[in-house]
């Protein structure tokens, strides 16, 4: 069964996961590595707005493919020019941040064609990305975690962080006097999905996506104060670090998260 059709259905949310250990409530979480002007990844760690970086993204895996992961301008892993990341790497987790390899993405060749692809594809992660071993390491030596775009594993308790989007999908985002979309997605979301932390997904600005950026006063004074007192609330993630350097929207927003 192909992967790729059926991550998008549940509850109408575009939904990003991650497999990770511990966590961190009311934190923010950040996507880095679609625009080369966005800065290095240690400088977006040194920024301290972040509690989770997730670098974007590993768009070619399954049916056989040797997986590729594309950081846009930042560096060509082609030519192993992404391997000098790992100071990089090893710098955000030595401040306690986690640093986390997303998977998939907007765009790309991706699709897990059966049971044992999918085993190929996690051997590859790990041998590569994680605590393997392998001569080929895009990243050099350092460990972030994967994050993937699954469907039925959302009900399998497996996943401690749940990053869903809130935007570019109007059945469940906020609008403008108007909370009551997002919050009933939220309570579905938090009842139905045995997560540790689900986070609110948002754009870091209005370009940032075509629908549902939440202004930093509402999401302060009326979003945040209607979500927060769950017990899954892990925080908010945001699209993306290009964007957030132009509004400057985690700094406004983080003491509130």
């Amino acid at each position: 069964m192909a992967f790729k059709s059926s991550t998008s259905v549940a509850l109408l949310c575009l939904v990003m996961l991650t497999l990770a250990v511990g966590s961190n409530a009311g934190g923010i979480a950040i996507y880095w590595g679609q625009n080369g002007n966005e800065g290095t990844l240690s400088e977006t760690c040194a920024t301290g707005n972040y509690d989770f970086v997730n670098i974007a993204f590993l768009p070619t895996f399954g049916n056989g493919q040797t997986p590729v992961i594309n950081l846009a301008g930042h560096c060509d892993p082609y030519s192993n020019g992404c391997t000098t990341l790992s100071t990089d790497i090893k710098s955000c987790q030595a401040k306690g941040i986690k640093v986390i390899l997303s998977i998939g993405g907007g765009a790309g060749s991706y699709y897990l064609t059966s049971i044992e692809d999918a085993r190929q594809v996690a051997n590859y992660l790990w041998n590569n990305f994680l605590g393997g071993k392998s001569s080929s390491r895009p990243l050099g030596d350092a460990c972030p975690l994967p994050d993937a775009w699954v469907g039925d594993a959302l009900k399998t308790g497996s996943f401690d962080y749940v990053w869903v989007q809130f935007y570019n999908n109007p059945p469940c985002q906020y609008t403008p006097g108007s909370l009551g979309n997002l919050e009933d997605a939220w309570k579905q979301w938090t009842s139905d999905i045995p997560a540790t932390k689900i986070f609110l997904g948002l754009p870091a600005a209005p370009t940032a996506a075509g629908s549902g950026f939440i202004p930093a006063a509402d999401l302060t004074s009326k979003v945040l104060p209607a979500i927060k007192d769950s017990h899954k609330y892990g925080g908010v993630m945001l699209w993306s670090k290009y964007h957030d350097d132009q509004s400057g929207y985690s700094s406004s927003i983080k003491s509130h998260v």
